[in-house]
């Protein structure tokens, strides 16, 4: 436990909420005052497309943190507390907080993806310097790091044991929410020349999107409300959650990566209703506790950021070249002539978001059909998702490349006219997606190419012009990747 300090600084990160906030919790019990602080990096901004959805989530959830905070100091009578936002390297920005406010501790959350960590621990040797305290908290995760091993000390690397020994492992402790209300009379009044609004997006170089158009609700407020409204219907999660037409998922995803939702809640809620009998919460905690996983991946195993978390799949030779370049781009636009992948890579290019079984179909797609390395569908989700979190997404592109932990076999290639026929029947997702194919229905639908000219002629299709041929044929793919993939077999 941290010891008593006069000031604090409470520096908001991945965790933008008062709520059952680790570090805030810590800070405010440690501290006679504390000042609270978010910092526009711009070593994380300046690689952003200048309109980013997350950018302006992030704007929109620190309005209501800043209020939240005014609401937590109010019963105290403590006025003028809330958010003071810095816009520029971390060190620096955080270097002149603690300067001018005369700064005894810092206190926030752990982030464990790599760049990260650097940053990190770059902040804890300049405040070792300056003779300022750093205490940091397991905020994000329900277990993080070396909390779960093996018997042998050692990480797993399997989800299912990884999964039993979470299980086994949990209990009331581990899900208690840590109390803020009672100790909001630590928070100080800013400085007259720190009480302004947050930042507009065009002071940070940024432009709007079509964020509130998409109705996706920010800050602690929306994520309380979509929490809410899912709670009634994760009973049926297990049955509704791989329909991409059906409001199966909880669309915490983006709140989660943002901390405008507490996780020890979350999974609070999933484990009680399990023990209810509750299938559908049983399968969502799953997808907590996969969550969990890949964060320890990351954590122990840092290579698989930028590697296969196998090294003996490095040896798969990658299409490359112009055409790789061409198969990439139709991928990328929406234009492989697969109605289902053509439909999800318009969900994502328009929303930020892609369903989670979505998200397995285009990536198998992309890595198993066209035969392009795993890391270049990686990166273009890691600029398009609103919810891109780097150990989840590695994890996932990872399971679908086989060369991640506990992946589907090499030889498992997923065939995107039968999961189009599994998953979305009736064609009601492509069709809001692909509106030149509202004409189309049944088989003709998820496999266009195949339709008889008429009915094409009769639905206002014509392929190559208003609908792309398939770029590339399945069944011929799929033998070229089993041979891709012998060198994996071989080793």
């Amino acid at each position: 436990m941290p010891q008593h300090y006069k000031t604090g600084l409470m520096w908001f990160r991945r965790d933008l909420r008062t709520d059952d906030n680790a570090a805030l919790h810590h800070a405010l019990k440690s501290c006679t005052q504390v000042f609270c602080a978010f910092i526009f990096d711009q070593d994380i901004l300046d690689p952003l497309p200048r309109a980013d959805r997350r950018v302006e989530f992030i704007r929109e959830s620190l309005v209501d943190l800043d209020a939240q905070l005014e609401r937590l100091a109010r019963p105290h009578g403590a006025a003028d507390a809330g958010l003071i936002v810095r816009h520029g390297q971390a060190t620096d920005s955080l270097a002149g907080m603690v300067q001018t406010l005369s700064i005894d501790a810092v206190f926030f959350n752990h982030d464990d993806e790599p760049q990260s960590l650097a940053r990190d621990e770059a902040v804890q040797a300049l405040m070792k310097t300056r003779g300022v305290a750093v205490h940091s908290f397991k905020d994000h995760v329900v277990f993080e790091r070396a909390e779960v091993m093996t018997l042998a000390g050692k990480p797993y690397s399997v989800f299912t044991p990884y999964k039993n020994a979470w299980l086994k492992k949990i209990d009331d402790f581990y899900l208690k929410p840590y109390p803020v209300q009672p100790y909001g009379k630590a928070l100080a009044p800013r400085p007259a020349s720190e009480r302004k609004a947050i930042p507009a997006l065009k002071a940070l170089g940024f432009e709007s999107t079509n964020l509130s158009t998409l109705k996706i609700p920010t800050g602690s407020l929306g994520g309380e409300q979509l929490f809410r409204d899912f709670l009634g219907r994760i009973d049926a999660y297990d049955d509704t959650r791989n329909f991409p037409a059906v409001k199966g998922p909880s669309y915490l995803g983006v709140h989660l990566r943002f901390g405008t939702v507490s996780i020890r809640k979350m999974a609070s809620a999933a484990f009680d209703a399990q023990k209810s009998g509750s299938a559908g919460a049983a399968t969502w905690l799953s997808e907590l506790i996969w969550r969990d996983f890949y964060a320890q991946i990351l954590s122990h195993f840092p290579h698989a950021a930028t590697t296969a978390f196998k090294p003996g799949y490095d040896a798969i030779v990658w299409e490359k070249g112009p055409v790789a370049q061409t198969l990439f781009k139709a991928w990328c636009d929406g234009l492989t002539g697969y109605p289902l992948v053509d439909a999800a890579m318009a969900q994502i290019n328009q929303t930020g978001y892609m369903h989670n079984r979505l998200r397995m179909v285009t990536a198998s797609f992309l890595v198993k059909d066209l035969g392009i390395d795993w890391r270049w569908g990686e990166r273009y989700f890691t600029e398009k998702l609103n919810d891109f979190d780097l150990a989840s997404n590695n994890g996932g592109w990872q399971w679908a490349a086989s060369s991640g932990c506990d992946a589907q076999p090499y030889f498992r290639i997923f065939n995107p006219v039968s999961q189009s026929e599994k998953f979305d029947a009736e064609g009601k997702f492509i069709r809001r997606y692909l509106p030149a194919l509202e004409g189309l229905s049944g088989k003709d639908l998820h496999s266009p190419w195949l339709a008889g000219a008429d009915v094409l002629s009769a639905a206002g299709v014509v392929l190559g012009k208003n609908y792309p041929l398939p770029v590339i044929e399945h069944g011929a793919a799929r033998a070229t990747t089993l041979q891709r993939y012998a060198v994996v077999k071989k080793a």
